[in-house]
């Protein structure tokens, strides 16, 4: 049985911050870009509080078969919490969407190089 790489995203809308809170997450909002955002295992969250509550946390996880996408989906919502309220962040309306990548298809150059290749 081969390892499935799954790209989950957590969404959700910032809740209660006060200007101390908003003031912290502006100064770091380079490092939050919407643009910037990465896909880790530790997770990632992004933002533009300036502009709307709205954020993503983004993670990258693993399993061995389909249906662990749905265990992982569990545990990213639960690392976004994580990270919310370990920074006294308070937010409502989690929801998540997880891609088992090695479904996702292929992209133009995956496409040539399986076509070189094959």
């Amino acid at each position: 049985m081969s390892t499935r790489t799954f790209r989950i995203t957590v969404r959700g809308v910032l809740d209660g911050l006060d200007t101390g809170q908003r003031a912290e997450l502006q100064v770091r909002a380079a490092e939050h870009d919407m643009l910037r955002a990465a896909l880790t295992r530790e997770g990632h969250l992004g933002h533009d509080v300036a502009a709307r509550p709205a954020f993503t946390f983004r993670l990258l996880a693993s399993g061995e078969a389909e249906e662990d996408v749905l265990e992982a989906s569990e545990r990213a919502e639960e690392a976004a919490r994580a990270w919310l309220t370990g920074r006294g962040h308070g937010y409502k309306h989690l929801r998540s969407q997880a891609e088992d990548l090695s479904r996702a298809p292929l992209g133009k150059r995956q496409r040539q190089t399986a076509r070189q290749q094959g």
